[in-house]
């Protein structure tokens, strides 16, 4: 009886954990179909994207673990009016994938992998010789549970999603931030496949997560 009463212990213990591990998606985005993007009026101020200031921070998920890195963003525009943004767009640079956990010939390989750099694994993940950038392109902004929502077109490998996202803005003399809390995509959206067990069901535990979560931080300057 007291065997019993463990194991049914361990059961709900596991089945806690289990549904625990299930809800820790951060901001998690449904996307949808792209949408028609937004025009700044005429007296909009504009802001260029500082290129040296502004990453895109990401980390992917399997059952043994994770990494993370970095994307740069390579050149984009920010449009304001009343200190509230109007439209906006900036480009990734995709051939700029770091993987930041990871030192020597471990690090060079994820590397390579991630950009399909040898014809075995070109286009695996983000076949940067293709696709050599990613976008995205305001579509407008709205308020959610008193946070601000960023709604826009991402591109990756050619494809174009609506998502959406929580971010906050900042403006301080010349300079405006824009930094977004940690949200979800589901690469497989943007057909990036690789491992992917929604996809590949008979791969068992040799999956990748289809969730990776991301991060932008970007700095613009007043034209």
């Amino acid at each position: 009886m007291k065997i019993k009463s463990i194991n049914l212990l361990a059961i709900i213990l596991l089945f806690t954990i289990f549904q625990s591990c299930k809800g820790e998606k951060k901001n998690e985005t449904e996307a949808s179909d792209a949408k028609q993007i937004t025009e700044a009026p005429a007296v909009a101020v504009s802001y260029i994207v500082d290129s040296a200031s502004s990453i895109v921070e990401w980390t992917g998920k399997k059952p043994v673990g994770k990494h993370n890195g970095t994307v740069n963003i390579s050149k984009g525009k920010i449009q304001t009016q009343d200190g509230k943004i109007q439209s906006g767009s900036f480009i990734i640079d995709m051939t700029s994938i770091t993987v930041t956990d990871l030192e020597g010939d471990e690090k060079a390989s994820l590397e390579g992998h991630l950009k399909g750099a040898t014809d075995e694994s070109q286009d695996h993940f983000f076949n940067v010789s293709k696709f050599p950038s990613a976008s995205f392109d305001l579509t407008g902004i709205s308020e959610k549970e008193g946070k601000t929502f960023i709604e826009g077109n991402l591109t990756i490998k050619g494809i174009k999603k609506n998502i959406s996202f929580p971010a906050i803005t900042t403006t301080e003399g010349d300079t405006m931030s824009l930094t977004t809390e940690v949200f979800t995509v589901n690469r497989t959206e943007w057909g990036v496949n690789y491992a992917s067990k929604s996809v590949f069901t008979d791969i068992g535990d040799k999956f990748i997560n289809d969730d990776i979560e991301l991060k932008i931080s970007l700095k613009a300057k007043k034209a």
